[in-house]
């Protein structure tokens, strides 16, 4: 590893191989934006757009756990529920519904299902929980990386908490801190507005790029006031997180 590639700790699978997570979802855009999301990871994944394909794909893919939409266009996810717990007993399935009422949440449950998250939701949220059901299901164990994204001498104790620059600890707002997360994560690599509100925001958030400016010019005024710029713009693109000049 470099020192400007990030240190990603993360569960995987018992054998140390990545967790593999099957995405259902008729809508693609949201299949999308959670695909990259798992993937940013360090999981395997595969997506599905509707019940006969999420079959296909589990068969082949023999998925550890499964982000189930209960609204699908052929097969109604209970159903799919059903037929994934026939050949896999053991896979986690964490539904993703439009509905709240209890009666459906009970319908999801009583059907085998682990967990429910109601749309519109956090990406965080859906993180958090299939960490959890992976981790009370004894199919993933916590590889220690350190829980430490560097890049030049900018770091990121993601279990404190705690970002400096140069040694320097910097105080971040919550959304500060998952924006540049989201930068440390993917260094030298240009992010669009559109590809960090998705992964920042929850997916439906209906602000406008603008947000995306004013963070960015928060984040600029705490790490790189005083010091050689990290955090650049490309015009007409987006934003870049790289060493400053000099840094190895």
């Amino acid at each position: 590893m470099t020192k400007d590639e990030p240190a990603v700790a993360g569960l995987r699978r018992a054998d140390g191989t990545p967790v593999r997570v099957l995405v259902v979802d008729d809508e693609p855009d949201l299949a999308e934006v959670l695909s990259r999301v798992l993937a940013s990871e360090g999981w395997a994944v595969r997506t599905a757009g509707d019940g006969a394909g999420a079959l296909a794909a589990a068969r082949d893919f023999h998925p550890d756990a499964v982000v189930l939409d209960v609204m699908l266009p052929d097969i109604d996810g209970l159903q799919v529920l059903r037929r994934l717990r026939a050949d896999t007993p053991d896979v986690c399935v964490l539904f993703l519904t439009a509905k709240d009422a209890v009666e459906d949440r009970i319908a999801g449950i009583t059907a085998g299902g682990d967990d429910y998250v109601t749309k519109p939701f956090s990406l965080e949220e859906v993180l958090a929980r299939l960490r959890g059901l992976l981790r009370r299901a004894g199919m993933a164990r916590q590889v220690d990386a350190g829980r430490l994204l560097t890049v030049g001498g900018l770091a990121m104790d993601e279990d404190a908490r705690e970002v400096t620059r140069d040694g320097e600890v910097v105080e971040l707002t919550p959304t500060e801190f998952e924006l540049l997360r989201f930068l440390l994560r993917n260094p030298r690599r240009v992010l669009s507005k559109a590809q960090i509100l998705d992964r920042v925001w929850a997916y439906d958030f209906g602000g406008q790029a603008h947000v995306v400016e004013l963070y960015i010019s928060y984040l600029r005024k705490k790490i790189d006031a005083g010091r050689t710029p990290m955090i650049h713009t490309v015009r007409g693109v987006g934003y870049v997180l790289k060493p400053g000049t000099g840094a190895s």
